[in-house]
């Protein structure tokens, strides 16, 4: 196969995949609907036009007939006064409508004909016309149908353009607001450690001290009550100066031993 005809067979194929795409059914069977009605009425117009040269050929047919009655009563009344010559006269040209009325009514025979045959095709041709515009409703109807179904099935699926840009938008938000929820937490976790400082309010770095020294014994804490529970606790902690105090506060004290001098001679110490 040469380039030029695989280059024409590939032009032809895309071209009608997308004349494919293009075309809708129902704009199709309007559009043959109408064409067959055109045909219909130049049909119509042909009966028309026979019946016109009909009618003009019996009109014709009737002005002759008239001449050649009117022929046939001079040639009498010629006879009676005596004058053969204007009889035989009047005869002679009634003889020449003869002929002529013999063509006329051999086409008028022939143009009843013609018009009778194509009042028969056009009645034939409107039960076709009248049938294929009942077939046509019915087919775009249905088609119509179908493809309200397609569309509502490719709804509630997802498959359609629109409710898959939505599907999408919905996934991206939902993506950014776990995001700025993150980083909400992340930036209160570092306010709260003072990793980060909090320029909305006023500076103050003893409360912020006194507050990171106070959350540490709480963990200690509640380590310690979680250890008692499962009965893993070690020894006890050591106990704080304030509670260190009170225990040598009440327990006896003892009376300190007096030191004792070497005795010197004479007995005095």
């Amino acid at each position: 196969m040469s380039v030029m005809k695989r280059m024409s067979m590939v032009f032809k194929s895309k071209a009608n995949k997308a004349l494919d795409r293009m075309e809708d059914p129902r704009e199709t069977l309007d559009y043959s609907y109408q064409r067959q009605l055109e045909m219909l009425q130049k049909v119509r117009r042909g009966v028309a036009d026979v019946a016109t040269s009909r009618k003009r050929l019996e009109l014709q047919i009737n002005q002759l007939e008239g001449q050649q009655n009117k022929l046939t009563e001079q040639g009498k009344k010629a006879l009676q006064v005596g004058r053969e010559d204007l009889a035989r006269e009047a005869l002679t040209r009634r003889s020449g409508l003869d002929s002529q009325l013999n063509d006329l009514r051999a086409q008028y025979q022939q143009l009843q004909g013609e018009e009778e045959k194509l009042t028969l095709a056009s009645q034939r041709l409107q039960a076709k016309v009248d049938s294929f515009r009942t077939r046509k409703e019915t087919i775009k109807a249905t088609y119509t149908a179908a493809e309200a179904q397609t569309k509502i099935n490719e709804a509630f699926s997802g498959i359609s353009e629109e409710m898959g840009d939505v599907g999408l938008a919905i996934q991206r938000a939902e993506e950014k607001t776990e995001n700025m929820k993150a980083r909400a937490g992340a930036i209160d976790e570092l306010l709260a450690s003072g990793a980060l400082e909090d320029f909305s309010g006023p500076k103050d770095d003893i409360q912020a001290e006194l507050d990171r020294m106070g959350s540490g014994p709480g963990v200690d804490l509640e380590l310690e009550r979680l250890k008692a529970e499962l009965g893993q606790g070690g020894a006890p902690k050591e106990l704080n100066p304030g509670q260190q105090g009170g225990q040598h506060h009440g327990a006896p004290q003892q009376a300190p031993q007096q030191a004792q001098w070497p005795q010197q001679p004479g007995g005095h110490q």
